[in-house]
């Protein structure tokens, strides 16, 4: 069983990440462009200034284009079906034990939960930024922030459901619930802050284009989360169907 769940998840994931690539790339993709133009400007600015200092540009191994197309699709549809494949071992564990949800609302459950702990969380903290906007000598740094956060947040999670599972029974499933989330909740502020801030945006960055770019981050990740939920649950169910019924 948990076998044909994993191959669902995946696929899933992988139909999740079509749909994740056409909204990155209609929404985030030009902001990208913008972010790597303001770049070059800055850099061309830096050599001016320079005494008239001569540099000459390195030619990219990737093109642009192709990591704005296939490249970016191959990241997304990879990423997606990893992310399914996972999302089907935790459908799997949870179905049946976190309350009497059938196989929609679990993967629902699970699927809100996923963007919450996995995207909305950490973004919060540590928003996306395009190109020209931080410094690489602190990437390292940022990257390591980030998925602390993801790690905090998923915690924070698994906390507030096992402590709302053992409340269920004395108090029922709206006191429990609301003791899970506001467990969770302390659990992420006190992360907040705790973690340190990254305040690197150049001041002559657009403040649109950032915020467009983020828009975007946030909203392909809301997208892969929802469609991956969407159709997992109907694979789920329907393979969950044909094992119930001995076919």
């Amino acid at each position: 069983m948990v076998k044909a769940l994993l191959v669902r998840g995946m696929l899933a994931g992988a139909i999740a990440g079509l749909f994740a690539f056409g909204f990155a790339y209609s929404f985030g993709e030009p902001e990208i462009d913008y972010a790597i133009a303001f770049e070059q400007q800055q850099a061309a600015h830096d050599q001016a200034g320079a005494a008239g200092a001569v540099h000459e540009h390195e030619e990219e191994l990737v093109s642009r284009t192709v990591q704005a197309g296939i490249g970016l699709l191959l990241a997304v549809v990879i990423y997606g079906a990893g992310i399914g494949g996972l999302f089907a071992i935790a459908f799997a564990l949870a179905y049946g034990r976190i309350g009497p949800f059938g196989p929609r609302a679990t993967a629902a459950l699970l699927a809100a939960a996923g963007f919450v702990s996995v995207a909305m969380i950490p973004f919060l903290k540590y928003p996306a930024n395009p190109p020209a906007v931080g410094s690489p000598e602190t990437l390292g740094n940022r990257t390591a922030l980030f998925l602390v956060m993801i790690a905090i947040s998923l915690i924070a999670v698994m906390l507030a459901i096992g402590l709302a599972r053992r409340l269920l029974a004395r108090f029922g499933p709206g006191p429990s619930a609301a003791i899970g989330g506001a467990v969770f909740a302390a659990v992420v502020a006190l992360a907040y802050l705790l973690l340190p801030d990254v305040r690197e945006i150049p001041a002559q960055f657009s403040a649109d284009a950032l915020w467009r770019f983020r828009a975007a981050a946030l909203g392909t990740q809301l997208l892969m989360w929802t469609v991956l939920g969407l159709v997992f649950s109907l694979l789920a169910e329907r393979l969950l169907e044909q094992r119930g019924s001995g076919t």
